[in-house]
């Protein structure tokens, strides 16, 4: 062996290590700065998982019912069909309308000297409801009759004369062409004493008129003029406008195919059955009586309009008002209803969820008759004392596994039942 110079045997030899470049520093240092959040994130993964795994058993302890054991099926909300009387109804919309309405105006020309009634008062026909100055009608009914007692003092005076003129000619004393003047002037005087009680009578009838009295019962809305204005009887506007409001009547619309039964009843003099309600068709405000339909349909609607006629004695009515109609066309014995909610549709048709005493639901086709309100009639498909699904059908097939609750009331949470 080769020995360098300077070095003895019995050392031993000194191996030089390479020095770590900078590179491999920086590797080690961040691979000793990962480990802590690694072992961090490891931690946190092991929490979460352990707390989904703690809420998971206990949150079917929580839904299910005391008693119950998990996974019993779908919750859903039944109801059983029953059996009874099924009205049918024709829903229309419907505006009311004043059985009468007059607008008062006066028949002569004027001076307005009072008013006797209050704005919004009841009045009853012949009730006085304003005054016009009576004063210049009062004069030309004494003119009249002092033209008439004139007109008949020359009439008296004429026949007396004629008389003489007749006895005269009968000694021939006089000529018969006298006669026949004074019977001429007679008969001017009769017709002057006609024409002057005719003046009469239309001085007592303008008299008559400056009293404006009510034409018919009803109610009075706002005053249109007041005391000392002018009046003529060309006046467009007039005094005021009476309502009747006691009957009242109600137009309604109807489509024009429903038209065809219920002419065949109005003919045959069957009465047919109306109710009004409000306007978010909830409140049932009268019940009357179809009076008689329009004689055309609107062909742009395809509707016809209708008129009922209401008592309204507690004034639940008014004039203008808008109201939703149902016409009773006809009542079905016997038939089978259930909630409108139980009713699907579907590609194949209707069909009704029907619960099983096993608990689980069947698909069952189902004819559906009229509807009214919240309740359905069902023609075919159907027996009574069905229970069928009315809420919860979102998720059923025929077959599912279903839990029947309660209805849930006033907002409380429903409990569930077998």
């Amino acid at each position: 062996m080769k020995m360098h110079p300077g070095t003895s045997a019995s050392e031993p030899r000194r191996v030089d290590t390479p020095r770590p470049s900078e590179r491999d520093t920086r590797l080690q240092r961040a691979g000793r700065r990962r480990w802590p959040w690694l072992l961090a994130l490891g931690l946190l993964a092991g929490a979460a998982y352990g707390l989904h795994a703690t809420r998971a058993g206990r949150e079917p302890a929580a839904t299910e019912a005391p008693g119950k054991p998990i996974g019993q099926g779908v919750p859903v909300v039944a109801a059983a069909a029953r059996q009874g009387d099924m009205p049918v109804y024709l829903p229309g919309l419907g505006s009311v309308l004043a059985f009468n309405t007059v607008t008062v105006k006066s028949r002569v020309d004027g001076q307005l000297v009072r008013v006797a009634f209050q704005e919004g008062q009841l009045v009853h026909q012949g009730d006085l409801l304003a005054e016009i100055d009576p004063r210049p009608f009062a004069a030309q009914l004494a003119q009249a009759e002092g033209q008439l007692a004139r007109d008949q003092a020359q009439l008296k005076d004429a026949r007396l004369n004629l008389a003489r003129y007749r006895e005269l000619v009968a000694r021939e004393l006089v000529a018969k062409q006298q006669v026949d003047d004074q019977s001429a002037t007679v008969g001017q005087y009769e017709g002057a004493v006609r024409v002057d009680q005719a003046l009469i009578d239309s001085a007592r009838l303008q008299l008559e008129y400056a009293r404006i009295t009510a034409p018919i019962t009803g109610r009075v809305g706002l005053r249109l003029l007041d005391v000392g204005n002018i009046v003529h009887a060309s006046d467009p506007n007039g005094l005021v406008v009476i309502t009747q409001l006691q009957p009242i009547t109600v137009v309604f619309t109807i489509p024009e195919d429903d038209l065809p039964p219920i002419m065949r009843k109005l003919t045959a003099g069957e009465p047919l059955p109306v109710e009004a309600y409000d306007r978010a068709n909830r409140n049932h405000i009268a019940t009357g009586s179809l009076l008689t339909a329009d004689n055309q349909i609107d062909q742009a609607t395809g509707t016809t309009r209708l008129k009922a006629i209401f008592a309204n004695e507690d004034g639940a009515l008014f004039p203008n008002q808008f109201v939703n109609v149902r016409l009773l066309l006809d009542v079905r014995k016997g038939a089978v209803i259930v909630p409108v909610a139980a009713v699907q549709r579907g590609p194949q048709g209707t069909f009704v969820y029907v619960v099983k005493p096993d608990h689980t639901v069947d698909v069952r086709p189902v004819t559906v008759g009229p509807t009214t309100g919240t309740d359905t009639a069902i023609e075919a498909g159907l027996a009574p004392d069905d229970a069928v699904v009315v809420d919860g059908v979102d998720k059923l097939r025929a077959g599912s596994a279903v839990q029947v609750r309660a209805p849930e009331r006033n907002g409380a949470a429903a409990k569930p039942g077998a």
